[in-house]
């Protein structure tokens, strides 16, 4: 399969980042620090709430995840800064999910028990891949993508 811009430079790479707007900052920082582990990393000073969320140690890249908190007393730093849109809507809207490698599926099924998460889980044919699905506290849908030797108990 040809593409036009093969050996042009210059496409996307990879992705960067995904933003979620959330009313809840505390519960969804939970989620995405306690279930699926990530960390709190450093954030520039934008005038609105929000934390930017790393994977490992490496803060380079800019964050894995960006939360953005909704003001309800003061919206006007956010809409000055990334436009006036609706309040944040549940859900994932047209993008169906977000998915991401993992390893360790023994320990993630005990973290989103013990936060009480309901999940789903498949088995993607010839693959050899565990896909677990679940949802963040604004209804936005994550894949979680082990390979299926995870499924081996420890030792």
């Amino acid at each position: 399969m040809t593409h036009e811009r093969d050996g042009e430079g210059g496409g996307v790479a990879r992705i960067g980042h995904y933003a979620v707007r959330t009313g809840d900052l505390d519960a969804s920082k939970r989620f995405y620090v306690e279930v699926l582990g990530l960390r709190v990393g450093y954030r520039p000073p934008f005038p609105f709430p929000g934390l930017w969320l790393y994977a490992g140690q490496n803060e380079g890249d800019f964050g894995l995840v960006h939360l953005i908190g909704l003001d309800a007393d003061d919206p006007s730093g956010l809409k000055e800064y990334l436009g006036d849109r609706d309040t944040a809507a549940a859900g994932t809207g047209a993008l169906d999910h977000i998915a991401f490698l993992a390893s360790d599926w023994p320990a993630m099924k005990r973290r989103c028990e013990a936060h009480g998460l309901s999940y789903a889980q498949r088995a993607v044919p010839t693959l050899g891949l565990r896909q677990v699905f679940l949802r963040d506290p604004s209804g936005v849908t994550i894949e979680l993508n082990y390979p299926a030797e995870d499924d081996r108990p420890a030792g």
